[in-house]
């Protein structure tokens, strides 16, 4: 919930959460 939400509030940087979020969950 938290990602739509930082997507749909901060679109630009939205992008950077998600890669980031997606990166910390492969490193895990």
């Amino acid at each position: 919930m938290k990602l739509s939400i930082g997507i749909v509030g901060l679109p630009n940087v939205g992008k950077s959460l998600l890669f980031k979020i997606l990166t910390k969950q492969e490193v895990n």
